[in-house]
Formats: structure tokens, C-alpha cells, sequence
């Protein structure tokens, strides 16, 4: 039996709320990638306060970069289907992280292919000659995807190339050389490249995956480049083809070293099953990534080391040009799984973004760990606050099911009792996600969170997070959106994100715990929806 129970306190806290040059392909027009009014988001499993597309399908996301005061979220997109197509990348703007512009279609498929996964930067030196009147020009990098080539049965169908814009990103064109690195090995998938600006060997350095290791690139002009090492084939978790990769330098929390994080997504081979991403954590010298040889163990034999434990975390990567006043490394990833992606049962649309999150760096006494936490931007969403005491305290709100929970918990060492939270609605469906001191690890089921029909693996078990922390103290940070729960662990230091489909939202919270755990209290807040209402 998965749950054991002593005493079972319920807390109901009844959160109900109150509170360009490109030629379209046909049928795909900007309007489609832009207009929010025709549903007015408000679709039933549609998220309220993460990104989501106005319509059709959406997975990785891509080009995420900073200018001139907007964040940059474009993202792979199929116009014309709510199931995988020929890719694009859509694109959406916002100033705080939280409020999202649909903009037009910003690349579109041509005869060199789909556009897939990649990156933006800024070029501010204009190391490319491809600015215009004396500003830096805004470069995309990305993989084209030749359908023929792949159906002809050969290996060299993918390539990287660029493309740029002079107007902050509303318009772009493709740069006329491309591809700027041919794909001259015939290696299968060879995608996903994520450049950055190297400051210390004054080089562009681009990753990005070629099967089952990632590759390192460099240049001085983001047009020509130049092969430099190669790295994993024998390290890390290799239970699908290796994806969507990151490197960025980040300094240890409490500490003045600074080491270099390269983040691997994999499909299939997550530690839940599916999609997930794993990192490495080592030192870089402009040439070659090495692993610290504390964090080799952790990546020997096929184990990875995970930025999240949860089903749905997938090929997530880190903005780029991030003022340095601002210093955050922030994260985004796509809040699905390749297991079941294209049944979800959404109508309109479908996936959906994570909540932006910081990433830092720690080093606790099991080794170098990314921690992940909600952007601050979150809190500007907060209703009023309720305070979650040890007894008993009924809330009133509204039934959205958009809320936000930060609570903690006592539990002695001998401890067996499961404890968490319990989400319920008035159709007797329920989602739980907690911690099991028998086995050590946070735990997410969602058997009975809803409909499930329309895949075999979306509840064939029960998700399992191993802990990191060691105190008594376990603190639980979780994030609700209609379809969705993010699990910020102990401070960040174990994550879960998951995704359900109620037949209407959780609007009922309890807390459960048997007796050698006690709650030693939380804060509570309705968070308003995102997206503006219908007109």
C-alpha cells in the first residue's frame, strides 16, 4: 500500500480564487501565431499563469534571449495542427516574465527545411557585419531539419544555421550562407544549438547535440566556426538520443568558486520514464568541458544526475544576455513528455511552459547540485495571504485552481508515515504529492487526477524524487495551475513538475501526516490569472 496513515489532520484550505521576409507556409499566417481573443484562454486544462500558445501545437522552448528592456520566448510550433508538423518557431515577448505578447510567426520552414531547436544572442559588437545602423542585431541560431534528406535515408538531413533581426525581434532574415555548419560527418541528430558569448576567451561558443554527445563549436563572427571537442558518449544517462543542450559558468552559492553546468535533455531515459533533462557540473577551458571529479561518480555507469525528477521538465535551456546588474541564470522548459505529448486530451492547443526558475549552484555534502526556484516575478501574482496553522483553518476564495503553497513539516528520524498534500474536487478526482520517509524520496501520483485514458504510461506509476536535504525540516513549495503542479522541495534542491487533466480544477487542499510528523506552518495565495479576459 503506497500510503500509511496514523493521524490524519486535515487542513481543507478551500482555495476557491475570486480574486517579415519569410513566405508563410499555407495555411499558417501571423495572425494565428498572435491572436489571443478567440478563446480568451480560458479553455478547459488551459494554464492561467504559464505560457501556452493561443492555438495548435507547441513543444521546445527556443531562442531565449534578453534586448532592450523584453524577454524573448520563441518556441518550436506547428501552426496547423495540434499534433507534431513541419516546425516553426513561434514567439512571444514580456517585461516581467509573467505576461506574455503573442507576436507573428518569427521563422518559418523553406527548402532547406523544418526550423528546429535553437538559440538567440545578442551581438552587440556586431561581430557579424549583420547590424544596421550602428546597433546590434539580434542572431538566431537553429537546426534545419530536411524532411527529404531524412526520407532518402540519409544522416545528413540536419545542419546549424542563422538567421538575424534589426527591429527587436518582430522581423528576420535568414542569413543567405546558411548553413554555417553542414552537416559533413552524416551524423543523425545533430541539433539544438545554444550559443553564448565567452567572455574571458573573447570567442562565440555554441553546444549542441550530435546523438549520444555534445559538441563544442567556436567563432568569431557567429558565421564561421570551428569544431573543438566533443564530450559524454560514455558518461551520463543514455536511454535516448541526447538533446537541446546549455553550458553557462555559475558561481557556487556562499562560495567564490565558480564552476561550468551543461544541461543534457534525453529522450526516452528519464529517471519517471520519458523525457527528461540532466546536467553535468565540471570546469571549462574554452576548449574542453571535464567533469569535477567529485560530480564523476553521480554521471558513471548510465545514471544521471536530473534538474527535475517530474514527468513533465523537457528540453529546457537558460536565457541568454541577462543584464549582468540582474545576474540570474533563468530557466524555462516545456511542461510535457514524448510518452504522451500529442494525446493529451486539450482541444485548442497544446502543452505548455514551466514557471520561469532561478537556477544557482550549491554544494552540499552529496556534491555539486543545481537548486531551482520560482522567478521572484511569481510573487507580483499573489492574492492575499492565508496563513496555514497546525489546526485546523478552513479558507474561502474562487475555483480556479491557480494557487500557491509554502509549507513545512517536522518529522523525527524513525519516521515511516507519508505526509503532504491532498488536491480534491467535487468530481472525487485527487492528486497527491508528498514525501515517503520509508524510501527517502518526494512522491507524485496522479491515478486519480482525472482523464487518463488517452495513454498507457501517463499513470503506470508513481513518480519518485530522491531527497537531497538531511534535516528534520522538510519544506514543500508548490505551484497549481489548473492542469499542473510544480514541486520546489527544501529551497529548490529537488524538483517535480506534473501534469494531470481534472474534469474541473482542484479546489480543495488538505494536509496529510501521521503522528511523528506535525506541520509547523505555511503561507498560502490565490494567483491571478495571466492572460487578459475575452473581448
Amino acid at each position: 500500500m503506497l500510503y500509511r496513515y496514523g493521524t490524519f489532520l486535515s487542513l481543507t484550505l478551500c482555495f476557491l480564487l475570486s480574486c517579415g521576409s519569410e513566405r508563410p507556409t499555407a495555411g499558417s499566417t501571423p495572425a494565428q501565431a498572435g491572436d489571443t481573443t478567440a478563446t480568451g484562454y480560458a479553455e478547459a486544462h488551459r494554464p492561467q499563469f504559464h505560457f501556452s500558445p493561443p492555438a495548435h501545437w507547441m513543444n521546445d522552448p527556443n531562442g531565449m534571449v534578453y534586448h532592450d528592456g523584453e524577454y524573448h520566448l520563441f518556441y518550436q510550433y506547428y501552426p496547423d495542427s495540434t499534433v507534431w508538423g513541419p516546425m516553426h518557431w513561434g514567439h512571444a515577448v514580456s517585461e516581467d516574465l509573467m505576461h506574455w505578447e503573442n507576436l507573428p510567426i518569427a521563422l518559418y520552414p523553406d527548402s532547406l527545411g523544418y526550423i528546429f531547436s535553437g538559440s538567440a544572442v545578442v551581438d552587440r559588437t556586431n561581430s557579424s557585419g549583420l547590424g544596421t545602423d550602428g546597433r546590434p542585431p539580434l542572431v538566431a541560431i537553429f537546426t534545419y531539419h530536411d524532411p527529404e534528406g531524412e526520407r532518402a535515408g540519409r544522416n545528413d538531413y540536419q545542419s546549424q544555421a542563422i538567421a538575424y533581426s534589426n527591429d527587436n525581434g518582430r522581423s528576420w532574415t535568414k542569413y543567405a550562407g546558411n548553413p554555417v555548419i553542414p552537416n559533413t560527418e552524416s551524423i543523425r541528430d545533430f541539433r539544438d544549438p545554444k550559443v553564448m558569448w565567452d567572455g574571458e576567451r573573447e570567442q562565440w561558443l555554441m553546444v549542441f547535440a550530435a546523438q549520444d554527445r555534445i559538441m563544442f563549436w567556436r567563432s568569431d563572427n557567429l558565421i564561421d566556426w570551428r569544431y573543438l571537442s566533443d564530450f559524454g558518449r560514455d558518461l551520463g544517462g543514455h536511454g535516448g538520443v541526447w538533446e537541446c543542450p546549455d553550458l553557462f559558468p555559475l558561481t557556487v552559492a556562499g562560495e567564490a568558486e565558480e564552476k561550468w553546468v551543461l544541461l543534457v535533455s534525453i529522450n526516452p531515459g528519464g529517471p519517471n520514464g520519458g523525457s527528461a533533462t540532466q546536467y553535468f557540473v565540471g570546469d571549462f577551458d574554452g576548449t574542453t568541458f571535464t567533469p569535477d571529479p567529485t560530480f564523476l561518480p553521480d554521471v558513471r555507469d548510465g545514471e544521471g544526475v536530473w534538474i527535475d525528477y517530474g514527468r513533465d521538465n523537457y528540453a529546457g535551456v537558460t536565457f541568454s544576455d541577462i543584464p549582468q546588474a540582474d545576474g540570474r541564470r533563468i530557466f524555462i522548459g516545456w511542461m510535457s513528455n514524448w510518452l504522451y505529448a500529442q494525446e493529451v486530451p486539450t482541444e485548442a492547443w497544446r502543452s505548455a511552459m514551466t514557471v520561469p526558475r532561478t537556477l544557482e549552484l550549491h554544494h552540499p555534502p552529496a556534491g555539486y547540485r543545481l537548486f531551482s526556484t520560482p522567478v521572484r516575478e511569481l510573487e507580483t501574482l499573489r492574492g492575499p495571504a492565508v496563513e496555514i496553522s497546525s489546526a485546523p483553518s478552513p479558507v474561502t476564495a474562487g475555483a480556479d485552481g491557480t494557487y500557491e503553497i509554502d509549507i513545512s513539516f517536522l518529522t523525527s528520524p524513525d519516521s515511516s508515515e507519508p505526509f503532504g498534500l491532498l488536491l480534491e474536487n467535487e468530481a472525487g478526482e485527487s492528486y497527491r504529492i508528498g514525501f515517503d520517509p520509508a524510501t527517502k524520496a518526494f512522491v507524485s501520483d496522479r491515478r486519480q487526477a482525472g482523464d487518463h485514458a488517452f495513454s498507457e504510461t501517463f499513470t503506470d506509476r508513481v513518480a519518485r524524487a530522491p531527497r537531497l536535504a538531511t534535516s528534520d525540516t522538510v519544506g514543500m513549495h508548490l505551484l497549481l495551475d489548473v492542469a499542473s503542479a510544480e514541486l520546489f522541495a527544501d529551497g529548490g534542491a529537488t524538483v517535480m513538475t506534473e501534469i494531470f487533466f481534472p474534469s474541473t480544477p482542484f479546489d480543495r487542499i488538505s494536509v496529510y501526516h501521521g503522528t511523528s510528523t506535525r506541520v509547523l506552518g505555511g503561507t498560502g495565495y490565490p494567483l491571478q490569472r495571466i492572460w487578459p479576459a475575452m473581448r
